[in-house]
């Protein structure tokens, strides 16, 4: 191994790891390694914790939950819920929550302006929209996707910086969407799902793992975005890079101001994807 990439041990200086504890990061060898439920800790951080004076925390700083998977499963559920609707009361739920900007004149010559550039009430759209599937085969792959994909990352991360991750992203594929297509109806939790991918890129990234396997199911994902027909490859995009910024910011933001930067770069990401959509909605209205 080279010697300036050379990782090791904090309590072994002799010997290299490619293993971090993912509550302090700190490199740990087998010898100082302690199962943890995510990953591997130090034997000082499992001290500390059952000590009583630290609350165990994810690698994202988030606290560890006794179900880590329980935000994945509601937005699973909503989907599902949703589409039962969508499927019951028919198209009209998707005209009225689904993502499009169109302005034009109507049947008696005067203009207007539907969806999300028909006033600020509609913004709503940008994220309502993400909930809705119409076929079968859409909900199916887009809920299994969150489900492998998803809960992962939840329990790596804690559950609100998760969910403000999956709805960034979800805004961000939709505000894409917008620009690129804003003459088109885009509907799904693929733009969201797009985000997770990017997170669990960063993350691989992030405990120095194998980065081939998320790298070629992604590849893969993007491929099929471009070649399968009424796939929204802009919403797809838009939340890749939404979730991957997000990520960035959750999880390598320093300790000492971790906070700040997790939420500013949230909160950051949100803006620039309101902005974009802003821009999108001013291009088709006279």
């Amino acid at each position: 191994m080279d010697q300036q990439q050379a990782v090791t041990c904090y309590r072994h200086p002799d010997r290299e790891t490619g293993i971090r504890c993912t509550r302090c990061n700190r490199p740990i060898c087998p010898d100082c390694m302690v199962n943890a439920s995510v990953g591997f800790q130090c034997r000082e951080c499992v001290t500390a914790q059952h000590s009583g004076h630290v609350q165990p925390r994810t690698i994202a700083g988030g606290t560890v939950a006794a179900d880590p998977f329980l935000v994945t499963k509601i937005l699973i559920g909503l989907n599902i819920a949703v589409f039962i609707l969508v499927r019951t009361v028919g198209y009209r739920l998707v005209d009225d929550l689904g993502l499009y900007a169109i302005c034009g004149r109507d049947f008696e010559g005067q203009q207007r302006c539907f969806g999300v550039a028909q006033g600020a009430d509609q913004w709503y759209r940008l994220l309502t929209s993400a909930f809705l599937h119409w076929e079968y085969w859409h909900i199916g792959f887009n809920m299994l996707s969150l489900w492998w994909i998803g809960a992962p990352l939840e329990q790596r991360l804690g559950r609100s910086r998760y969910l403000a991750l999956y709805v960034v992203s979800a805004i961000g594929g939709s505000a894409v969407a917008l620009l690129l297509s804003a003459d088109g109806l885009t509907l799904g939790a693929s733009g969201a799902i797009f985000g997770l991918f990017g997170a669990t890129a960063v993350y691989m990234r992030r405990m120095n793992y194998d980065m081939r396997p998320v790298m070629i199911l992604l590849a893969l994902n993007i491929f099929f975005s471009f070649t399968w027909p009424n796939v929204s490859w802009e919403g797809h995009l838009g939340g890749l890079v939404s979730g991957t910024l997000v990520a960035i910011g959750i999880l390598y933001a320093p300790r000492e101001r971790r906070t700040l930067i997790q939420w500013g770069t949230c909160a950051g990401v949100l803006v620039l994807s309101l902005a974009v959509a802003g821009i999108a909605v001013a291009q088709v209205t006279p």
